[in-house]
Order: structure tokens, then C-alpha cells, then sequence
């Protein structure tokens, strides 16, 4: 079976269709118009959609009244088991205003007791029916109730778990301990499990069940599994799937859009997530679903990184990629991707000893480069932390004494037994690294082919000369006293604890929560404004 489902967007409809037995995912953003867009397709296909929402309350009671089968699946459909008409236009009136509300978009969803209800009658009925078939003598095995699905898929996600379901009380117990206790002491997550099994398992053949954050109380380590089993059990179903966590729609083997905008014409804006576009479907969807400029940056998701980037490139999307090649990649792949260049991309990597050359032709792919070796080091050039120390209340006097210090211990740090080998090995290591990824192997055929243009490749690294440079710049900045120079070239860890103990007189990982802090909160003046200075000037296409 098809289901249709036309969405309008500015430029006209958007036809999409959805396969039994398949997903489609819609990711976005807060305020982008996720749940209405949920309302609408629910709307458009009557009672063969069936809608979980997003704002549901989950408290489960295992000793609900027992109803008739056919009622409890009326009530959980249209919100009221009396509400009986042949017009489907006042029928669904009826459901907006029983399920809904009234307020299809915004109300509290509160039918997990019609779940239980209905899985209890099937259970009632199925067992009568097993009861009778015994009787005549029929000994063939018979078929799973619904909550014997149930419980074997939620004890396969939540194997510390097991549920006890008799013919009307649901409890748990903990795998390998005598206590149980009441279904309706679950936690968040266990309903969750619970909640979203049970709809699946009792809606009606050939629904396209809308899922309004799936994800929603369930633990990252095995929502993917969740919908899998989900999807399993009911291939006669389709499922719409809208959420705002790009881990979970990447997880997902469906078509991927992303709601970009919407108005309350209505109208929403889409754009498919290409499959084909050299990164990730999650990177993607987060690219598409991005009203900014994208920035890739060297290095990981540090909170002080990201906190600098954040703070001095307020207008761009900041997305760190790693290492170097990563950045290159990154932002060549998406200047060069057809479905992505309405958005701008830019890059900025460490500094590297990149001559003039390397920076030219890093500029000219839209690349620029740090002047320190890493983006934490910005900390210690001396006017950053001077405007540092005015903030805590120091006087000119005390600034010059402290910066003293700093840099003397820095430079001191040098001193000591192989510590400037150790930074010319790791330089080194880093050039090293620099150099096979960038090795073109694609045209090679053979075996020898590889090894010839391998051994090329690196005899072109002269790894003693590169050291004697990195060593000669080191060297220079300790003899000239040149901070910023060795912050260009020499990475150390323990620099910001230095920092940390004569700018705040505090640990590293405090000052670095307190860095993280003002820059968010703009709490010390001129800091970001110092650190754009030094920083790489780059503004948006």
C-alpha cells in the first residue's frame, strides 16, 4: 500500500510517498514547524493516519477498567468510543475535539490508557479463543497476543527487565532479584518503550502512524533498535517520523527532509537530504537545516573551543571536523556540492608552519589559518590576558609583574630535559600525518605501483630539515622572548594551567568553565573584541 501525502510549500506541493513497510523522516528545528506539519498530514489523510504527539502524558495505570476490544481501539483513534456517525466529516470533527481538544496542534495527548485498555481485551479474546480451540482438541500452537509481542521485544531492548502480564495487572522485575514492582512505577524511558509498542501494535492494518518525536525519554543506546522492532511488526504500516535529533533521523533508512521554514498559510519549506553529498546524512541534515553559514573547524567539540569559535564568529554555524584534511575536505566537498550551495561554507585550521604558498592556496579553497598552534592558546597571547587581569581588578603595575611571570614559566617549562624534542617530535608527527592523507593512490594499479608512489611521496618529506626549522623558531622565540611566536609553533597542554594559575589563581578546568562563561555572557569587555583581532577575518559570501 501507497500513502500520499502532498505538503504545500512555497513553489507548489511537495508529492511524497510513503511505502508500507517504509519511514520518512522530517527533521527540524524548534519553531520550524514540526508538529503542525504532523497536524496537517493527519488532517489530509482522515483515519488512515493515526497521530502520536509530541506533548503525551505517560502515566501508566496497569489496573485500568477492562472495555470491549472495539472500544478501546474506537477511543484510542477518535478520543471517545461513542462518537459514531456515517458522515466522516463530523466524525472527524468528533476526534479533533475528543482526542485533541479541540487543539490539534497543542494539546496534551493523553491515551495511554486506551493502549492498555485495547491490549488487554485482545489478550482476553485471543486467550478465550486459544481456551476453546483446546477444547475441541486443537493442539497447534497457538498465536502471540499482542502483549506476548510486546513483552518479548521490550525485554529484548531492556534486558535488566522483565514484565509480568497476567489477565489484569502489568508489573516488573529486575532480571535475577525476587522484588517486583508496579507497572505504573516505570520510569520515563520503560513507559516510553511500553507506550510506543503498544500503539504500533494495536492500530489498525494499513495506517500510516505520525510519530511526533519519537525519540522522546528514550535512551540514544537503543532508540535505533526501538525502531527497528517498530518498523518489523508492522510492515502492512508506514510511518512518518518528525524530530528535531539529527543522530536519530541519521540512524534511520527512509527519505530524509529537512523543514527548513514555515508560515502559517500554511506552507512549509523542505529540502531533501541528498544522499550523495560526501558527508554524513546527519552532517547534512544539519547543514540543510541551517539558517547560518557554515564554519568547519580543526579540532573537536570542546566546550572552550567552540565557546571561542561561538563567541567571535557569532554569525556562522560552527562544525568541527578533526584534523586539517578533514577542514579541506570538508569545505571543497560542499563548495562543490550542487544541493548545498545555498549555503556558505569557510574553514580555519591550526597553524601548521604553512609558508605563504600553503596559505595562498588554503585561502583561495577558502580555508584560513590560526596564528597559534591551537585555538586554546589565544588565551596567552599577552593582550588577551592582560585584558584577563584588568577584569579581576589588577593594576597596571601588577599586570606587567604577572605577564612576567607567565611567560617566564612558559618559557622556563622549555628547560626542562627533552621537552623541546617532545614538541619537535609531536610537530613532526603532525607534518607526518599531514603528508599520507594528502598521498594520491588513485591512480595505481598494482601492488608496485603503490609502493613506488608511497616511497615517492615520503622521500619528499625531509622530517630533519622540518625539524631543524620547528626547532630554530622555538629557539627563537625563547631567545627573543617572543610568546607569540611560540604559541605558533609549540602546543602544551599544560600553558593553560599556567594561565589558569596566574591570571584567576584557580585550577585548569576552572578556568577554562570560566573562559567558557564570559565569553557566552560577554562578561568581560573587550575580550571578544581582542580576540577577533588576532583571529582570521572572514566574512561570509
Amino acid at each position: 500500500m501507497t500513502f500520499n501525502v502532498k505538503i504545500p510549500t512555497p513553489n507548489g506541493e511537495e508529492k511524497i510517498q510513503v511505502e508500507a513497510g517504509s519511514s520518512v523522516v522530517f527533521v527540524g528545528a524548534n519553531g520550524s514547524g514540526k508538529t503542525r506539519l504532523a497536524t496537517y498530514i493527519e488532517g489530509k489523510l482522515y483515519f488512515g493516519a493515526h497521530r502520536i504527539a509530541a506533548h503525551r502524558a505517560l502515566t501508566l495505570n496497569p489496573k485500568v477498567p477492562k472495555i470491549n476490544e472495539n472500544e478501546a481501539l474506537d477511543s484510542l483513534r477518535k478520543g471517545n468510543s461513542q462518537l459514531k456517525t456515517r458522515d466522516t466529516t463530523a466524525e472527524l470533527r468528533q476526534r479533533n475535539l475528543a482526542r485533541w481538544g479541540g487543539k490539534a496542534s497543542t494539546h496534551l495527548l493523553n491515551d495511554i490508557d486506551f493502549v492498555v485498555q485495547a491490549l488487554f481485551a485482545e489478550q482476553s479474546n485471543k486467550s478465550l479463543n486459544s481456551h476453546k480451540e483446546a477444547r475441541k482438541g486443537n493442539t497447534s500452537r497457538p498465536e502471540p497476543t499482542k502483549f506476548e509481542i510486546l513483552t518479548e521485544i521490550w525485554e529484548r531492548l531492556l534486558p535488566h527487565r522483565k514484565l509480568d502480564i497476567s489477565g489484569d495487572d502489568i508489573s516488573v522485575s529486575i532480571t535475577g532479584e525476587e522484588t517486583n514492582y508496579s507497572a505504573s512505577e516505570m520510569s520515563d524511558g520503560e513507559r516510553s518503550v511500553f507506550y510506543m509498542l503498544g500503539q504500533v501494535l494495536v492500530i489498525p492494518r494499513n495506517s500510516l502512524l505520525i510519530f511526533d518525536e519519537p525519540e522522546l525519554h528514550v535512551h540514544r543506546s537503543i532508540i535505533s533498535k526501538l525502531w527497528d522492532e517498530l518498523e518489523a511488526i508492522r510492515p502492512d504500516c508506514a510511518f512518518v517520523l518528525i524530530s528535531h535529533d539529527l543522530e536519530f533521523a541519521a540512524s534511520r533508512v527512509a527519505d530524509k527532509y529537512v523543514i527548513l521554514e514555515y508560515t502559517e498559510t500554511p506552507s512549509w519549506v523542505l529540502e531533501k537530504v541528498p544522499v550523495d553529498s560526501g558527508f554524513s546524512e546527519e552532517l547534512t541534515a544539519l547543514i540543510l537545516g541551517s539558517r547560518k553559514p557554515i564554519l568547519f573547524i580543526e579540532g573537536t567539540a570542546s566546550s572552550l573551543d567552540l565557546a571561542i569559535y561561538r563567541s567571535c564568529y557569532g554569525e556562522w554555524m560552527i562544525i568541527p571536523k578533526g584534523s586539517c584534511q578533514e577542514v579541506i575536505h570538508s569545505v571543497v566537498t560542499m563548495r562543490n556540492n550542487v544541493n548545498l550551495t545555498r549555503v556558505t561554507c569557510s574553514g580555519i585550521v591550526d597553524a601548521d608552519d604553512y609558508d605563504q604558498g600553503d596559505k595562498d592556496y588554503l585561502s583561495d579553497l577558502g580555508i584560513e589559518v590560526l596564528p597559534v598552534s591551537e585555538i586554546e592558546n589565544m588565551i596567552l597571547l599577552p593582550h588577551i590576558s592582560e585584558l584577563i587581569l584588568k577584569n579581576e581588578g589588577h593594576s597596571e603595575s601588577e599586570i606587567g609583574e604577572i605577564l612576567e611571570k607567565l611567560a617566564s614559566e612558559i618559557f622556563e617549562s622549555l628547560n626542562s630535559q627533552g621537552a623541546i624534542e617532545r614538541a619537535v617530535t609531536n610537530y613532526c608527527k603532525r607534518r607526518i600525518d599531514r603528508m599520507l592523507k594528502k598521498i594520491d593512490l588513485s591512480e595505481s594499479e598494482t601492488v608496485n605501483d603503490l609502493t613506488v608512489e608511497y616511497r615517492k611521496a615520503a622521500e619528499s618529506l625531509d622530517i630533519e630539515n622540518i625539524a631543524q626549522q620547528v626547532r630554530a623558531k622555538i629557539n627563537e622565540a625563547i631567545t627573543n622572548r617572543d610568546l607569540p611566536l611560540l604559541l605558533a609553533n609549540y602546543d602544551n597542554k599544560g600553558m593553560l594551567a599556567s594561565a589558569a594559575s596566574h591570571l584567576k589563581s584557580c585550577r585548569c578546568e576552572s578556568f577554562k568553565n570560566w573562559i567558557v562563561r564570559v565569553l557566552n555572557n560577554k562578561n568581560v569587555p573587550g575580550l571578544i573584541e581582542a580576540l577577533k583581532v588576532k583571529l582570521p577575518d572572514i566574512v561570509p559570501e
